[in-house]
């Protein structure tokens, strides 16, 4: 048994028998499981603002929790609005979301140093403003934006966590 087919079983064990999911390939371990253990149904999505708006809904209607499978943090992005209505329903969802593909991370230096420290940091999303305008000539932008991390910072953030963050950063940056 491999760990996706653990946590097929897991969910199942917890009571959660559905899964609505819009996988990418870097959920294939996920979805070749949820083939080989019997017990969980899965059903497709072609986007993710179905996928979690279906949990959603199931979750209300059977009174019992359901989950999701979506591909990546843009994924879980795409299913954010969906996902705030369960909160404020509430509607019980567990939400699973892959990452990106181990060999993608040497690609920035800073982040895979970030990582391997144990700091879960990440680029921002959007392009600077001004290239979605089409327009140029704004290098500060451009370069605040390549330089830009978004770090672990959140109220429980211990101070042994908030230390080790710093420690890992100053490492990288030099």
């Amino acid at each position: 048994m491999n760990g996706a087919e653990s946590l097929v079983r897991t969910l199942i064990g917890c009571g959660i028998d559905t899964c609505f999911a819009n996988p990418g390939t870097s959920e294939m371990h996920f979805v070749a499981a949820l083939d080989r253990v019997a017990g969980m149904r899965c059903i497709l999505g072609l986007f993710e603002g179905v996928v979690t708006g279906a949990a959603d809904g199931y979750a209300r209607m059977a009174g019992k929790p359901a989950a999701t499978l979506l591909h990546c943090g843009p994924g879980l992005a795409n299913g954010l609005a969906n996902l705030h209505n369960a909160r404020r329903a509430p509607s019980a969802i567990v939400n699973l979301v892959g990452d990106q593909a181990s060999y993608h991370r040497p690609l920035d230096p800073v982040l895979a140093h970030l990582e391997g420290r144990g700091v879960a940091a990440r680029r921002p999303v959007f392009r600077p403003i001004h290239q979605a305008l089409g327009l140029s000539g704004y290098p500060n932008a451009e370069r605040l934006w390549a330089e830009c991390l978004s770090l672990p910072c959140y109220p429980l953030l211990t101070d042994a966590e908030a230390d080790t963050v710093a420690a890992a950063l100053a490492e990288a940056l030099t």
